[in-house]
Order: structure tokens, then C-alpha cells, then sequence
């Protein structure tokens, strides 16, 4: 990695992230608006100058890890100050946006809490930190500890940001859709990441052609709720995700496009059909279910039911026979009775998923689930946690068994863990490692699928020119 330098002086900055896809996105745009300052991004926090917590709020313990992890770096900030050095300390994320004040007051070694929507005014609140660091270091007093910004500004952040600067391994993640407005019992989204909102078609679309030139071949379209995404087409239309995704299909060396995550609510006839009709759509979509229960989707305020979840899959599987699904699930909703439970096991029984996320319910301050009645106790909920995921794991591994003898493209992303090894994705997600050049990272590869694990597979390169070039 080359580093920045700004007035012959380079600095580090360490950016720890949490959670979902979005955050992902988040900590590489951070370091693009961190990087003109002289920051250069490093995979480690010993020699960090600045270090930025990207913190998640989707789990009921998440708060506690980011106040373990920050009084860790209180620890780091005290013995560099007695060698006479510094280190900056931010809070970023949907935890600094639902928790800021206590941030602040709890862990006062914080310098910088922001919120997921201001982050591109890093470059003013680092200014805004030193500036008080300087007022302390000649012995004055401020009121207040840390410098807070947790607004949701009137202009979105996307507005702000700079051009993308670099590509992982042939694959991106770009941002179209924040936000949410389902407002589902047991979710705090819509309360730290705001309003639904889509970004404009062609301000999509320029940092899509951005990516491929820095050298994406492979794009994944995030949001909330991606599938209900509008964008501004600027000419007084607006474009929907499969028309997007349509546009996107026409840019040369685009080959791989996903989205993710979905609601069910909002798959339309125009995108199930794309998924049949676009053929750099991957087959594979990720659609949240979360309970199999009518009773409890009611209560969770999800918006569907368990018929209209199955007549998306049929339709879903009519347009592309290829498709893959995962899911998420929510074992322990307050009220789940063991009859709930068994209609979210039929459910997966009768569907049938690649791969699926399934958690415990737990409690988030301030959304409805929280106080409702008939919580479930711990001893139950791991056990129908235990019994999900048991059936969960047992059709994973048959879908990866059923793909050993093809052929398939794996797009390469790192060196695996044994010496002269690689490890990549099929068009289903799945990992799939096989001997091959680090050279091959990048790169689209055929491979033939030799052996089926439960969370990856082996696989044989077909293509020999691919190792004699490298």
C-alpha cells in the first residue's frame, strides 16, 4: 500500500467495521474522504494516527462490544500520550447515530461521534477535534468531551462523497438505497439510518462506470431495502431496480451484478422478470423472510404473509430455474408459539435455501418488539435456534453437493489460507477454493467443482492458460 502524504508528513488511519454490507460500503468511502487529509488506510491499529469505529446497532449486544473495543483504544490513546504521541478516536455508525451522548459521556478518550449519514464532514469535525485537543493541551477546560454529529442533514451525504479510489479483487459494493420505511417491530434501521432514500439513476450509474475502470467486474447493488429503490432518472421519470439494473448490464466489462438486501414486499413483476432476462444478474437473491408464521409476520409488522413469500419464490424460480435463495430468520419473536416455530420449519422445508442468516430475537431499545408481551425465554429460543439452523446447514450442503462435477466462472478474491491456493465465489455465492496463482485474484475463472463442504467447495481451474500467464 503507498502512502498519502500531505506537507512531506503521512498518516495512518485503522477502520475497524461491524455488520452488514452497508457499513462495508460506509468504511471504504470514509477512507476516500480521509485519504486528500493524508490518511492512508492500514489493516491494523498499532500504528494508526486515527482510528474509526464503524459500529452496528442490529444486535442486542452490539453497543457493549464497540464499549469493550473503545476501552481498548483508551488504553492505546493513554500510553501513546505518556510517549509523547496521540491518537484520534472516532465513533461512526448506526450505534454512534442511536447512542452519541452516551458515547461521549461513557468513554470521554472518544474524540468523534458520527452518525451513518454525516460521515463526508470527517475532514471538519477532525479540524473541530483539534482544535479542542489544542485548547486542553494548554490547560484550558471545554465544556463537553467529544466532538457529536449525528444529524440527518437536509442534503445527502452521496452529494459530498469523492470518486470511489480503489477496487477489492474485481468486486465492488455501491450504495443506491438507504434508509427505511417498512418500520418492522423489531428493527431499529429506520431509526438510525433515516427515511427511505434513492439515490439519482445517473449519479448511480457514474460511480458504476468509476468502479469498472478502477477495475470492477463484479457489482453489488446495496440498501435497506434495495428492491424499493427510485431513483431520479432526471428527465422527469424514475427509474425502478430492474431498470437500473438493465442500464448497468449495457456497461462494458460488467459482468457479475447482485443486489441485496430485499424486501418481499417490493419485488416486482419488471425485476422477478430481470432475473430471467438480465444475464449478468447472478443467480442468486438474498430475500429476507424472517418467520414462517402468519401470526408472527403480523406482529413483526412485516407486510406479508407466508403465501405471498411462497408465490415470489415459484414466480422467482419460473423466471430463473437457476436461482438460488437465502434468507434471514428471527427465532423467539415475543409471542412465537412452538406452533409459530413449526410453520418458519415447513416454510424452510418446502422453499428450500443455498444459505440463510438466523438469529435469536433480542431486544432493541426503542422499537416496538422490545415491549411486547410474551417474551420468550433464553432456553427456548436457542433451542429452536438450534433446530433452524440444523436444517438450514443440512440444505446447504446439499445445495453445494449438487453443484460437484460442473463447471462453473469463480470470480478469485483472495490467496486462501494453504500456500498456493485461491478462493472465490460462484455465481450462487458459494466459496469455492482451488491451487491456482495469486494472479488469478481478480479474475474470472472457470472451475470445475471437485468436492461439496458445508460452507465452500473445491474446485479444479479449467482453464491451465490462466496459471502458465501468471
Amino acid at each position: 500500500m503507498t502512502d498519502v502524504r500531505t506537507n512531506g508528513q503521512c498518516k495512518h488511519v485503522f477502520i475497524r467495521t461491524y455488520g452488514c454490507q452497508m457499513n462495508v460500503y460506509d468504511s471504504d468511502r470514509m477512507a476516500d474522504v480521509l485519504r486528500p487529509l493524508g490518511y492512508a488506510l492500514i489493516d491494523t491499529p498499532e500504528r494508526a494516527d486515527l482510528v474509526v469505529v464503524n459500529t452496528c446497532h442490529i444486535r442486542e449486544h452490539a453497543s457493549e462490544k464497540v464499549y469493550s473495543e473503545l476501552g481498548r483504544l483508551r488504553d492505546t490513546k493513554r500510553e501513546r500520550r505518556a510517549a509523547g504521541g496521540d491518537l484520534t478516536i472516532a465513533v461512526a455508525g448506526c450505534v454512534a447515530q442511536a447512542e452519541g451522548e452516551e458515547i461521549v459521556r461513557r468513554q470521554p478518550a472518544v474524540d468523534i461521534v458520527v452518525g451513518p449519514q454525516a460521515y463526508h464532514r470527517l475532514p471538519e469535525l477532525l479540524a473541530e477535534a483539534e482544535r479542542k485537543a489544542a485548547i486542553r493541551r494548554a490547560g484550558r477546560r471545554l465544556p463537553g468531551a467529544g466532538v457529536l454529529d449525528t444529524d440527518f442533514p437536509a442534503e445527502s451525504k452521496f452529494d459530498h462523497l469523492p470518486a470511489p479510489q480503489g477496487v477489492r479483487a474485481g468486486s465492488a459494493f455501491l450504495s443506491i438505497q438507504e434508509g427505511c420505511d417498512k418500520f418492522c417491530t423489531f428493527c431499529v434501521v429506520p431509526y438510525t439510518r433515516g427515511a427511505e432514500y434513492s439515490r439519482p439513476a445517473s449519479a448511480v450509474m457514474t460511480e458504476a462506470r468509476q468502479l469498472v475502470t478502477a477495475g470492477a467486474v463484479e457489482i453489488t447493488l446495496l440498501g435497506q431495502n434495495v428492491n424499493a429503490y427510485h431513483g431520479d432518472a432526471g428527465d422527469g421519470s424514475t427509474w425502478s431496480l430492474a431498470r437500473l439494473i438493465r442500464a448497468l448490464a449495457e456497461i462494458d466489462g460488467l459482468t457479475r451484478i447482485r443486489y441485496t438486501t430485499s424486501h418481499p414486499r417490493d419485488m416486482d413483476d419488471e425485476l422477478i422478470a430481470a432475473h430471467g432476462t438480465v444475464p449478468q444478474l447472478m443467480p442468486y437473491l438474498h430475500l429476507p423472510v424472517q418467520a414462517g408464521s402468519d401470526r408472527v409476520l403480523e406482529a413483526m409488522n412485516r407486510r406479508h404473509g407466508r403465501d405471498l413469500f411462497r408465490r415470489l419464490v415459484d414466480r422467482l424460480r419460473e423466471a430463473q430455474p437457476e436461482l438460488a435463495l437465502s434468507s434471514d430468520f428471527i427465532v423467539g419473536f415475543p409471542g412465537e408459539s412452538d406452533a409459530d416455530f413449526d410453520d418458519t420449519m415447513r416454510l424452510v422445508e418446502e422453499v428450500g435455501f443455498a444459505s440463510a442468516f438466523s438469529f435469536k430475537y433480542s431486544r432493541r431499545p426503542g422499537t416496538p418488539g422490545a415491549a411486547l408481551p410474551g417474551q420468550v425465554p433464553e432456553p427456548v429460543k436457542a433451542a429452536r435456534l438450534a433446530a433452524l439452523q440444523a436444517l438450514l446447514g443440512r440444505q446447504a450442503r446439499d445445495f453445494n453437493a449438487s453443484k460437484v462435477g460442473a463447471v462453473v466462472p469463480v470470480l478469485f478474491a483472495e490467496p486462501g489460507r494453504k500456500p498456493g491456493q485461491v478462493v472465490g465465489k460462484t455465481p450462487w455465492l458459494q466459496s469455492v477454493y482451488a491451487d491456482g496463482s495469486p494472479r488469478l485474484v481478480g479474475r474470472i475463472v472457470d472451475v470445475r467443482l471437485t468436492e461439496g463442504h458445508a460452507n465452500s467447495l473445491a474446485g479444479a481451474i479449467v482453464a491451465p492458460a490462466w496459471e502458465t500467464a501468471a
